[in-house]
């Protein structure tokens, strides 16, 4: 995928938005595309990804553990595993390409090393973070609700 490319998926990327355009360029730089056939694991459950994906076509499954219901993954600019980019934890999900797909790969390396040069970018993604946990511990209270016998809010 040439630099440009690279570039252009990654400010299709919402988590992303964090990035100056310069930041971007360099991400851009030390990420690459990969394909992958329909039915082909990105990565699977108990893995610890080297660093989050950004689908530039196709569609993926994430299938998290403990039976939840597996969802779709089609939009361009789609971020996977973006919390890999920070921490090196395994992950409870499998993602699985539906059918052939392009998607490109960010290392948490090159990520660091950028947060690392920049306070500015290290605050943004701490925000990002906190906002993305926050709104889902949110959509949990009322299951946490319900399980404790509690009204649904």
């Amino acid at each position: 995928m040439i630099r440009d490319d690279a570039a252009e998926a990654l400010a299709r990327a919402e988590f992303f938005d964090i990035c100056d355009d310069a930041q971007r360029d360099k991400l851009a730089f030390a990420s690459d595309l990969r394909r992958f056939d329909a039915d082909e694991v990105l990565y699977k459950s108990g893995d610890v990804p080297q660093g989050a994906f950004v689908l530039v076509s196709g569609t993926l499954r994430a299938r998290p553990d403990g039976g939840a219901k597996p969802s779709a993954i089609s939009e361009p600019g789609s971020v996977v595993s973006a919390m890999a980019l920070i921490l090196s934890k395994p992950r409870p999900v499998t993602f699985t390409a539906v059918t052939d797909c392009e998607a490109l790969f960010v290392p948490r390396s090159a990520f660091l090393k950028l947060v690392q040069q920049s306070p500015e970018l290290a605050q943004r993604a701490v925000a990002r973070v906190e906002r993305e946990l926050s709104g889902y511990l949110d959509a949990l209270e009322p299951v946490g609700r319900r399980m404790k016998g509690g009204e649904d809010a």
